[in-house]
């Protein structure tokens, strides 16, 4: 359903056209669509019925047996939400070649003023 809406209303890709490949192997800007939609609950069972039953569902989706080797089951946006306060805590992590990249720009321009401490 949300590949139709963010397809149909967006024209753009979808299914296998969303690989970032064109015919040839030559690689391509995704024509990603996006679709947002605001719902009243208010309009249907009301805030409060839209609250308990949300929270009902998530309960026994929390509720279910856990996948071997997992230690818990996640909602939607959960491991997102953790990563973020985790960047926020201690730092995006910068690959080697990422660090070598900058090292070459700071380099290349003669940047100075900047603290690249992490470098």
């Amino acid at each position: 359903m949300i590949e139709i809406l963010c397809a149909s209303f967006g024209g753009s890709a979808f299914g296998k056209a969303l690989n970032g490949f064109d015919a040839d192997g030559k690689a391509i800007p995704y024509a990603l669509g996006h679709f947002f939609m605001a719902i009243n609950p208010e309009g249907f069972s009301g805030l409060e019925t839209f609250k308990r039953t949300t929270g009902a569902i998530m309960r026994e989706i929390r509720s279910s047996k856990v996948a071997p080797g997992e230690q818990r089951i996640y909602l939607a946006g959960e491991k997102e939400f953790e990563m973020i306060e985790r960047r926020k805590a201690e730092g995006i992590p910068v690959n080697e070649a990422l660090q070598d990249d900058i090292r070459k720009h700071i380099k290349e321009y003669d940047i100075k003023g900047f603290d690249f401490s992490f470098l």
